[in-house]
């Protein structure tokens, strides 16, 4: 679950965007939060793990693979990504 506390930033969803457009090979204004990577974009699974990789290397974080399947637009996606950071700093995990 992410709170207010794990939510990233301007900058932070910029820059997934910048990964998503630059893996995808597509322009920034060609992407909205709620085009769909494989539908409106071309996406393949080998560009989904790239995506993948990058956002845990960028963001210092582990999201397990599982998640995939959810991560289909950029609004998805960065919810994905609030969550691993969320699970990375609970004391719990």
């Amino acid at each position: 679950m992410t709170t207010a506390a794990n939510r990233l930033d301007l900058e932070a969803r910029d820059r997934i965007k910048e990964i998503i457009c630059d893996i995808l090979e597509i322009e920034p204004s060609e992407m909205t939060d709620t085009s769909r990577f494989k539908e409106d974009h071309e996406a393949d699974s080998m560009g989904a793990i790239e995506i993948l990789s990058q956002l845990e290397r960028i963001f210092g974080t582990d999201i397990d693979q599982a998640e995939l399947s959810r991560m289909v637009n950029l609004a998805t996606v960065i919810t994905v990504v609030e969550e691993a950071i969320a699970a990375k700093s609970d004391p719990a995990n």
